[in-house]
């Protein structure tokens, strides 16, 4: 589990980075500030998740026999981000409003993310 959430932390903050870069320069004068205000805050999500998945990640690689709440909460950042700051992104580029009907539920994956890796942490036996 640590060599692929591992993999998946740095692709997913690499493109958070491209993400960020994109906004700034390619999008900036073809959509409006609403809209690039929404894919930023998408970018910066994805961006903050990806570290927590990191960090998730080395502490998998430090225990024998990972709970299952740490994996679980692995699992939680990555849906939250592919729906989460998929939403947004998806949301900013084509305006279609029902889009934004769809966040909360990634919103709800980060929370249950936090929420599981606290209960692992407060659990862990080093």
């Amino acid at each position: 589990m640590t060599q692929i959430f591992l993999s998946i932390a740095a692709v997913l903050g690499g493109l958070s980075v491209a993400a960020g870069a994109f906004a700034s320069h390619a999008l900036r004068d073809h959509i409006s500030e609403r809209s690039l205000s929404i894919f930023e805050t998408g970018a910066r999500y994805q961006m903050y998740h990806a570290l927590a998945l990191l960090v998730v990640a080395l502490l998998i690689s430090r225990l024998e026999s990972p709970p299952t709440t740490l994996i679980a909460s692995g699992w939680l950042f990555i849906i939250g981000i592919a729906i989460f700051s998929g939403s947004l992104y998806a949301l900013s580029l084509t305006g279609v409003k029902y889009l934004g009907a769809i966040t909360p539920l990634g919103g709800v994956a980060f929370i249950a993310g936090w929420a599981t890796l606290a209960i692992a942490a407060w659990n862990l036996k080093f």
